[in-house]
């Protein structure tokens, strides 16, 4: 809401309501978008809702981790970190940051929260496929998030089989793929804009900027898709809507 409302005083710009879920695949997992939700769903907000009481459940349990190895962290500060937002690893990891244990937010999920850390505690399950119809019933567009290993999250290994999982997907709706991409290679970017060309998806992208402190973090307007691609998104959206 904060920032629909401050778009208002940029009438040339447009925002794209959207969400970001975590899904789980063998040995890894899937990040998938939600384009131009619908906010006022109700079932909706409450599936999203439920997600984020397992978040919080989670971080806790990872927070509990961290005092038994020695490194403790206010949970109390977590929460404030995280705001109104969902509570997750990001917040914990700023709040080591604070407490002086690592020098950026990147080194905790490196040494104690991500998949294989000592401090990593798994959460509620689902797969690409419920998340693909959870945001088509929503009315919104699916896209997957940074497919391959990125520097920045050296915490995310590539996705194996890559291929085969769009496939999958694009038949479970899937409406696109981030390929313009916060630090990924030209080389990244043209094999990926390959793939979604020879599977039909739409070319995505974003800087996924999270104003974490790490080095490098590629910054709002400095990374994303041509002008195409939001209106290949806003036309897949607009045929959504015509079906509903």
């Amino acid at each position: 809401e904060e920032a629909l409302a401050a778009a208002k005083e940029f009438p040339e710009m447009t925002l794209i309501p959207g969400v970001e879920l975590s899904t789980d695949i063998p040995g890894s997992e899937i990040h998938l978008l939600g384009l131009f939700i619908n906010r006022g769903d109700e079932v909706f907000q409450k599936q999203l809702s439920n997600m984020r009481e397992g978040r919080q459940g989670r971080a806790q349990a990872m927070v509990e981790k961290l005092d038994e190895l020695g490194v403790p962290v206010s949970w109390e500060r977590v929460q404030e970190l995280a705001g109104d937002a969902s509570i997750g690893r990001p917040h914990i990891a700023q709040a080591m940051v604070e407490a002086g244990y690592v020098k950026y937010p990147k080194d905790a999920f490196d040494k104690y929260l991500g998949r294989n850390g000592p401090a990593y505690t798994e959460r509620l399950k689902l797969t690409p496929e419920d998340a693909v119809r959870l945001v088509l019933a929503n009315g919104a567009v699916p896209v997957m998030a940074h497919p391959t290993y990125s520097a920045a999250k050296s915490s995310r290994g590539e996705v194996g089989e890559l291929r085969d999982i769009l496939s999958k997907l694009k038949k479970a709706g899937l409406a696109g793929i981030e390929v313009y991409y916060g630090d990924y290679t030209p080389e990244q970017v043209e094999w990926l804009a390959g793939l979604a060309k020879e599977l039909g998806l739409i070319p995505s992208g974003g800087s996924d900027y999270h104003a974490s402190g790490n080095p490098g973090e590629p910054e709002p307007g400095t990374v994303g898709p041509p002008i195409t691609t939001y209106e290949k998104l806003k036309e897949f959206h607009q045929k959504l809507a015509t079906r509903r």
